[in-house]
């Protein structure tokens, strides 16, 4: 029903920035909550940002606020999640995806895209 798929990542050095995006299929885009989601090899997978559907919400991880802003387009059906100061422990498989509500658990997330790796080198 949707379908994501996330660009943008890359190597960056500690201190640099990156945007990713995640474009998303169907009419329906609009009607969910997004979030950026992460994973490190040998480390559980966790939320790193959300919005609402009308963006009229956002929240973020403790260990990205203030460093990382996430937006959505919903007429051009796009997400974004800019990335600004970034660390090498940032360093991991970024993936979009979509919920029926602003939430972190993934368990909650219906619909997912396929991930974009961001590396992050001291």
């Amino acid at each position: 029903q949707v379908q994501l798929i996330e660009s943008g990542g890359g190597l960056v050095q500690a201190g640099g920035s990156l945007r990713l995006s995640c474009a998303g299929s169907g009419s329906t885009f609009s009607r969910y909550a997004m979030g950026w989601f992460r994973q490190a090899p040998g480390k559980e997978r966790e939320c790193v940002a959300a919005i609402a559907w009308n963006s009229a919400r956002t929240t973020y991880a403790e260990s990205v606020k203030g460093r990382f802003t996430i937006a959505r387009v919903n007429a051009k059906n796009t997400v974004y999640l800019q990335m600004n100061s970034l660390k090498p422990e940032d360093t991991a498989v970024y993936y979009c995806a979509a919920a029926r509500s602003l939430v972190f658990d993934s368990n909650e997330y219906d619909y997912w895209g396929q991930g974009t790796q961001v590396t992050v080198s001291s």
